[in-house]
């Protein structure tokens, strides 16, 4: 599995790595999205841990090291691109001794179905996905939450950061506000606006960086996630990009959770959405041999 021909790996990330590769265990990244840091998948990584798996959770490059340090320093997430995010975790997957399973949510869920479609996963989970080139299925509560972003041409070059009102349209609507608030104070962080528009531009622009092949054999099984009541990624779009993804060879599932909003990987129910994404790669990658 080939990575980028520039390293972008930090430290930490290295040395991540290679406490999976010693541990011979079939490895599942873990790739987050906007307005979260890596950190956001830390009560996940124990439960694969447990259950046979080691993990990996890199970050997006250049991502502060902690939500303090990313508050302190809101634009250090400006000018990211969907393929310079890929190409780091490529990057990351190609020092893996195991091919690794991937579980990606909103945006990281595009890139763990980018990575998929290279080939660079045994077993693939997206968890409200942003939507592939080809998606048409654009809802009203999608264009609402990106609002923030592509209503601001600075978007480009800055951070952006949600104001509360926001963050509880678009990620915690199924919440009530004092889980709500406490999920801004506790993980939210500025995004970059670039992979936004990206998206909204998509079906317009024949080179999109947000293109997945999704006819690749080698694809591997994938499930889709969507949470019923997500503003932000609504069951639609998931729907739509099943129906495309489904016509790979591969195994292609989809679960909609009731009444889950687009906190769904970091609120009170994040052990059941945990839970389905382990259950599906264990049951998928059950014949697999650490040599594949």
């Amino acid at each position: 599995m080939a990575g980028t021909t520039s390293p972008t790996l930090t430290d930490a990330e290295r040395a991540d790595i290679d406490r999976a590769n010693a541990s011979g265990l079939r490895p599942v990244v873990f790739v987050h999205g906007l307005w979260l840091l890596s950190s956001s998948w830390d009560r996940w990584r124990p439960v694969f841990d447990e259950a046979g798996f080691t993990t990996v959770a890199p970050a997006w490059p250049d991502d502060p090291a902690s939500v303090e340090d990313a508050r302190a320093n809101p634009d250090a997430f400006a000018s990211k691109m969907v393929q310079e995010v890929t190409d780091h975790y490529l990057e990351a997957i190609g020092e893996l001794r195991v091919k690794p399973a991937i579980v990606g949510h909103s945006f990281g869920g595009l890139i763990a179905q980018k990575l998929a479609g290279a080939g660079a996963s045994v077993a693939t989970v997206a968890i409200d996905p942003a939507p592939f080139k080809g998606v048409l299925s654009v809802p009203f509560s999608s264009l609402k939450s990106s609002a923030p972003v592509v209503s601001h041409l600075s978007s480009l070059k800055h951070g952006v950061t949600l104001s509360y009102d926001d963050f509880k349209y678009g990620w915690a609507n199924a919440l009530d506000d004092d889980e709500a608030h406490a999920l801004y104070d506790e993980f939210h962080v500025a995004a970059a606006g670039n992979p936004i528009f990206q998206v909204v531009s998509a079906n317009l622009n024949p080179f999109s960086e947000t293109k997945v092949d999704t006819k690749n054999p080698d694809r591997g099984p994938l499930l889709l996630i969507a949470g019923e009541v997500d503003h932000t990624v609504p069951v639609k779009p998931t729907e739509q990009s099943y129906k495309i993804q489904s016509k790979n060879p591969g195994v292609t599932e989809i679960v909609v959770l009731p009444d889950r909003g687009h906190s769904l990987t970091i609120d009170h129910g994040w052990p059941e959405v945990a839970r389905t994404a382990l259950d599906f790669i264990a049951r998928t990658t059950a014949d697999a041999t650490t040599t594949d």
